[in-house]
């Protein structure tokens, strides 16, 4: 089964309304943490096996998770004279999760480096623990395969801020600063990679957009799955107010039944 790798360890500095207190993935949406909407996303294309990289105020993630079944189970009876705990009806997603401390300071490539012994020989995705959308997640993977690269990024059309790619044929030629000027593609993240990326990272100090990628692009190994539907990034409290209004309107990211 295909691992999804989610990138939760950064400051979320852009956001310090939330993240002066929680890591940015945990921030509600809905009254459920950016994270778990990322695993709905994936779980509804049959991918339930996660590793989680873990950083900033990672703790706070462990102790989500530790407490997931409990939280979601609608009757709990403690026996405080026998010393036990019993759980009533709860929804259960399929989920394998594994928590992955990688460092307070380490970059995002460095960060996949650290995972090298959990991911085996199998492509894996990579998501960010602050983007929703409604890409198509099987699509994505029988495009990589089809592309027969080493990465494959889902290229995105944002309302402006962000660099732009340059792709050609389902390709990326080129990563470049955003002019005045450009409306195009940019990286929205949802990446399918090789094992063999990891090794373009040499520690904990590279980014994975900087180098890797870049490198990957002028080597004709950088595909990118031209996405036109919804895909929003929660990088500022506007945009955090943005995704909860559209959460109470049919978030156009919510594929699964509840």
């Amino acid at each position: 089964m295909t691992k999804v790798v989610i990138l939760a360890g950064g400051y979320g500095t852009r956001l310090s309304e939330e993240t002066t207190r929680i890591p940015k993935p945990m921030v509600e949406i809905g009254g459920m943490p950016m994270i778990w909407h990322i695993m709905k996303i994936y779980s509804h294309y049959g991918f339930n096996e996660f590793i989680i990289c873990l950083g900033y105020k990672g703790n706070v993630i462990k102790n989500y998770f530790r407490d997931y079944f409990m939280n979601a189970s609608q009757e709990i009876t403690f026996d405080i004279e026998k010393n036990s705990v019993s759980y009533g009806p709860a929804k259960a997603e399929p989920w394998k999760i594994k928590l992955v401390d990688t460092g307070l300071n380490t970059m995002t490539g460095g960060r996949l480096k650290r995972l090298k012994k959990h991911l085996g020989d199998e492509p894996f995705f990579v998501a960010y623990g602050d983007c929703v959308s409604d890409v198509d997640i099987n699509e994505l993977l029988k495009f990589h395969k089809k592309k027969k690269v080493k990465a494959t990024l889902t290229s995105v059309i944002p309302a402006g801020r962000f660099g732009i790619l340059d792709i050609e044929n389902g390709m990326v030629s080129s990563f470049r600063e955003k002019q005045d000027s450009d409306v195009g593609w940019i990286n929205g993240g949802f990446m399918v990679l090789e094992p063999s990326v990891l090794d373009y990272i040499k520690n904990d100090t590279v980014m994975l957009e900087v180098g890797p990628l870049d490198k990957l692009a002028k080597e004709g190994n950088l595909a990118a799955y031209q996405h036109k539907g919804f895909w929003k990034p929660m990088d500022n409290l506007k945009d955090k107010n943005d995704l909860e209004e559209l959460w109470k309107n049919g978030p156009k990211w919510k594929l699964w039944k509840d």
